[in-house]
């Protein structure tokens, strides 16, 4: 666990649910701790993304990522921080057969990490589980609009609403999840006008990522914005190469030991 000073609180779920319609909500996703502590001076919330199989592990997808796994990287990022609110993940088989089963899952990742809330993927056919969750004391984000975990059934990544005639049930995924008592839902991949419609529509927070402006907040994964990651979606603006300055820093280290002017230790031990 992280030790908090007594003059740093850290945010809460009332918080951001209070962001409704106020002050942009800021959010990435980070993995450890070293990464997290630098994230936290900025954000709102960070996320524990199950996109960490992809990104971390050199998983095809986020299905493969297990429960234990969530939690490891849970601890280290709550750890690295003092202030953001920590959202888990809630990986893809731990939640979608039962409430309790989802329950048992979501009550060991907030025991086990310390974060202050959990994310599940789907609308309206997690209604009943978020409902479930929030009776019994576990805060939940919801995710609507393009969700990973469902990326087979979708036929891969790809943007939501396209087809106004879709646009009905995107809604009504939003309204369910909202009146199940998630305290703010993502909506990922999702045409901005139906993004927009929906934030005005609900009366939780909207936190967009390849959405809309509109939404109450924003977020990215911090090494697609990093320029980390050879592939990133087109929506992501990158604000650094920081890939192409480690591999320089690696290849003048490598250069380094292999003309033998690393140091020795006399200049290390000092």
């Amino acid at each position: 666990m992280s030790v908090q000073s007594s003059s740093v609180r850290r945010n809460t779920v009332p918080k951001i649910a209070g962001r409704k319609g106020g002050d942009p909500i800021v959010s990435l996703t980070s993995y450890h701790a070293h990464t997290a502590a630098i994230v936290d001076e900025f954000a709102d919330f960070i996320l524990v993304g199950d996109s960490l199989g992809m990104v971390m592990h050199g998983m095809d997808s986020t299905v493969g990522v297990p429960l234990d796994l969530m939690i490891m990287h849970g601890r280290a990022v709550v750890r690295g921080t003092q202030k953001a609110l920590i959202v888990v993940d809630m990986p893809f088989g731990t939640y979608e057969e039962s409430p309790s089963i989802a329950f048992r899952n979501a009550a060991k990742i907030m025991k086990e990490t310390g974060c202050g809330a959990i994310k599940l993927e789907g609308g309206a056919r997690m209604a009943e589980t978020i409902k479930f969750l929030v009776e019994r004391g576990i805060p939940v984000m919801a995710h609507t609009g393009l969700t990973p975990q469902s990326s087979h059934v979708l036929g891969g990544f790809k943007t939501q609403g396209r087809e106004e005639d879709t646009w009905a049930d995107h809604i009504a995924d939003a309204h369910a999840v909202t009146d199940a008592g998630a305290f703010a839902v993502v909506l990922e991949g999702m045409v901005e006008p139906l993004a927009a419609k929906i934030t005005k529509e609900i009366s939780i927070p909207t936190i967009g990522i390849g959405a809309s402006a509109d939404c109450d907040g924003q977020i990215l994964v911090l090494e697609d914005m990093l320029g980390m990651n050879s592939w990133a979606p087109k929506f992501v603006r990158k604000y650094c190469d920081l890939g192409a300055v480690i591999k320089g820093a690696v290849e003048q280290y490598a250069a380094d030991v292999k003309d033998r002017s690393f140091p020795g230790e006399d200049e290390v031990y000092r």
